[in-house]
């Protein structure tokens, strides 16, 4: 598959599978329209980069589809200045967009084979700044911690108490709320008052694993 062509579908994919669909951030569009995502999916399915839908990674967990990644990173209203939390590392293609749009940020993962390949596609795609670990992302990275926004890329029915502790004031936590059947995507915002929390989209993810 020639360059020229993947970057025809990635525009094509900017335009029909998010702009059409409501994403209006132009600077989480830009992103998107920037990051090659067939560098993040396995070789023999990479023909299918830009289909409008998630694709198996192997260790039996998915790369989600463009329409997710670019909700969550609207929802996170980034303006380049933040320091973020990418939870499920996965194939490492969130991890690569929201180093577009943030000042730093650093991705768990638990599953070491997946953590490899992801650094290896962020180096090769100019995002080695991405600081990738193999830990328990209910966990977080505490020591790394506060961060203005986290992005979690697996279902949990309740906030889990280790990540909102580390928002900032007024920082973003994006994930999807619910059962294994279907979550809801939700905004969770830390205020003074306590978690302020808004699920806005239906979705469905991979179960966040704890310990």
């Amino acid at each position: 598959m020639a360059t020229r062509t993947f970057d025809e579908r990635r525009a094509r994919m900017v335009e029909r599978q998010l702009r059409r669909r409501g994403i209006e951030d132009e600077r989480v569009l830009a992103a998107m329209g920037r990051v090659p995502r067939e560098a993040f999916v396995p070789g023999p399915i990479a023909d299918r980069a830009y289909d409008d839908a998630a694709l198996p990674i192997g260790e039996e967990q998915t790369i989600s589809q463009p329409y997710i990644v670019a909700a969550m990173c609207e929802l996170l209203e980034l303006d380049g200045s933040e320091h973020v939390l990418d939870v499920g590392t996965g194939s490492g293609y969130a991890a690569a967009v929201l180093d577009e749009l943030a000042a730093s940020v650093v991705s768990v993962e638990r599953i070491a084979v997946l953590a490899e390949r992801a650094r290896r596609a962020l180096e090769d795609t100019g995002h080695g700044g991405v600081e990738v670990r193999v830990a328990d992302g209910a966990l977080g990275a505490p020591e790394r911690a506060p961060f203005e926004a986290i992005a979690v890329a697996a279902a949990t029915p309740v906030v889990p108490r280790a990540l909102y502790d580390q928002l900032a004031l007024g920082g973003r936590l994006v994930l999807p709320l619910g059962a294994s059947r279907g979550q809801l995507l939700t905004r969770v915002v830390r205020t003074n008052e306590g978690p302020e929390q808004t699920a806005l989209i239906g979705c469905r993810f991979v179960p966040l694993v704890d310990g």
